[in-house]
C-alpha cells in the first residue's frame, strides 16, 4: 500500500468491524506506518480523510482516536443488536411490551411464506444502549419459531442468540432502509415527540434452508444510527453507525 486512500480504506474497514471501539486511542502513526510500509506522512494523510469521513479524531498530545459516538456493524455479518452493541462496548438491553397472537397480513403472509390470515407471533420489544432506549423492534414470527420466542425471558439481551442455541441460526438477510413518522406509540416508548422522524429498518431473515425466521420493523431515535455504503469493484459494504 504506498497511497493514502489505500491505507484510509482499510483502517476504515478495522474501525467497521470493531477492532477499534468507539473512543478507544488508535495505534500511533509511527505503529500504522510500520503495519502498512508507508511513511507517517501517508498515514496521517489517511487519518485527516478519516476524520472528515466523522471515524475518528485528532488529540493533540494524545493522538487519534475513534468518535466516542461513533457505532457501526456491518450488514454482510448476522449479528444480532446485542452482540453488535458488546462489540462497541456498549452494554445492551431491552424488553418486551407487546407479545400477541394474531393474522398473518398480506406482507407476514409473503415474507413468511403462509397464507394470509394464518396465526403468526407480533412481538414489540424496546432496545437500549447503556440503559437509553433507542429503538422500537417490532418483529413477526412463523409458528415453527414461536415457541422459542415464547419461552424468552421479557428482558433476553439477545434474541438471535437464544434462536441458535434452540438450533435456529439465521444464515441469510434481507434489509430496507427508510424514514417513518414517530406514532404515538413509538414516541411514548422511545419519550419522543410524536412524528419525530425515525431512521426505520426493515428486515427479512432465513436460515440455511431458505425457510423465514422473521420479519422485522425496527424504528431508531435520531442522533442514535447512521448507515453507509462504501462501494468498490469488488461489492459493497453496507454499515450501521
Amino acid at each position: 500500500m504506498t497511497r493514502y486512500r489505500d491505507v484510509a480504506d482499510d483502517l476504515r474497514r478495522r474501525i467497521l468491524q470493531g477492532e477499534f471501539g468507539a473512543g478507544e486511542r488508535m495505534p500511533g502513526e509511527q505503529s500504522l506506518a510500520g503495519q502498512y510500509a508507508v511513511s507517517r506522512g501517508v498515514v496521517r494523510n489517511a487519518l485527516a480523510a478519516l476524520q472528515r469521513r466523522g471515524l475518528v479524531t485528532a488529540h493533540p498530545g494524545s493522538g487519534w482516536r475513534v468518535r466516542a459516538d461513533f457505532r457501526t456493524q456491518e450488514f454482510a455479518e448476522m449479528r444480532s443488536f446485542a452482540q453488535w452493541a458488546l462489540s462497541r462496548r456498549m452494554t445492551p438491553g431491552g424488553r418486551v411490551v407487546g407479545q400477541e397472537w394474531g393474522p398473518a397480513s398480506a406482507v407476514d403472509a409473503r415474507v413468511l411464506r403462509m397464507r394470509a390470515g394464518d396465526d403468526v407471533l407480533w412481538v414489540t420489544r424496546v432496545r437500549t444502549l447503556d440503559g437509553r432506549p433507542v429503538m422500537v423492534e417490532r418483529t413477526t414470527y412463523p409458528p415453527r419459531v414461536a415457541p422459542v420466542i415464547e419461552a424468552l425471558p421479557p428482558d433476553e439481551p439477545s434474541v438471535m442468540a437464544a434462536l441458535q442455541g434452540a438450533g435456529i441460526a439465521m444464515a441469510f438477510g434481507t434489509h430496507r432502509i427508510d424514514t417513518v413518522a414517530a406514532s404515538s406509540e413509538d414516541a411514548e416508548l422511545l419519550g419522543l415527540r410524536r412524528s419525530t422522524r425515525l431512521l426505520r429498518l426493515r428486515r427479512e431473515t432465513k436460515g440455511e434452508d431458505g425457510m423465514p425466521i422473521e420479519y422485522g420493523d425496527d424504528r431508531y431515535a435520531p442522533d442514535t444510527i447512521t448507515f453507509e455504503v462504501h462501494a468498490s469493484g469488488s461489492g459493497n459494504l453496507v454499515g450501521r453507525a
